[in-house]
């Protein structure tokens, strides 16, 4: 497969060093400057990976990251120059699947990159069984998920989320092994997107975040999915 990334970044000397090393890397690099024409671009280029910034010409980051959502199942990454932790919490509930902070390491845009396309692809071309309970279907293999009949659609780290809880159900699941089961990395203890991504599939899911009966909280342990909760 080839990998195909769609570069929305209007900084030009920035977008063509970030191309430059990516296709060294062996990647196939298009450069999108202007907010108002990501979504046809994607529409048809259909990338392999998004890098999104957040500040652009036209339309903003987390806009483009909204409308991009029901249309792209693929992974966004989404740059960041402010070191602020709203940035980073509304970019994961507008869709995005990892963020990275302005300037960065290539090496380390390269590893978040790949970790995203290998977690995202390979469990894409892989055969599972449906997920079900009772009203909720998850299909690992078409990254798709019901509720009710309805399709829910989700970025693909709160796919990969929801499939981590229902895979143990029942169980209290904490925030380390999740991190470490979406991310591939070790959790610092300050990191709270796995928190946000809970929020997002609670109100996703038609759960009560108030009083939240379907996928709970336990203080100082973790998260319970409970397998009885979607009758």
């Amino acid at each position: 497969m080839t990998n195909h990334i769609l570069l929305v970044e209007d900084d030009r000397r920035l977008a063509e060093l970030v191309k430059d090393y990516l296709e060294n890397n062996e990647f196939i690099v298009t450069i999108e400057g202007n907010g108002n024409r990501v979504l046809r671009h994607c529409q048809q280029l259909n990338p392999t990976l998004v890098i999104l910034d957040l500040m652009l010409p036209g339309k903003d980051g987390l806009t483009i990251c909204q409308e991009l959502r029901p249309h792209y199942r693929g992974p966004i990454l989404m740059l960041t120059a402010r070191n602020e932790d709203i940035d980073q919490v509304l970019g994961l509930e507008f869709g995005a699947d990892d963020y990275v902070i302005k300037p960065v390491e290539p090496r380390v845009l390269l590893a978040r990159i790949r970790a995203l396309l290998r977690r995202y692809y390979q469990q894409e071309n892989t055969e599972q069984e449906n997920i079900v309970f009772e009203h909720l279907v998850i299909q690992p293999t078409s990254r798709k998920v019901q509720l009710d009949n309805e399709e829910i659609i989700l970025s693909s780290h709160e796919f990969d989320l929801l499939v981590a809880l229902a895979k143990h159900a029942g169980q209290i699941i904490g925030r380390e092994y999740l991190f470490n089961q979406i991310y591939n990395r070790e959790y610092d203890g300050l990191d709270r997107t796995i928190d946000v991504r809970i929020s997002q599939l609670r109100k996703k899911l038609k759960d009560n975040p108030e009083n939240p009966t379907r996928i709970k909280t336990i203080w100082g342990k973790g998260y319970l999915f409970v397998a009885d909760a979607w009758v």
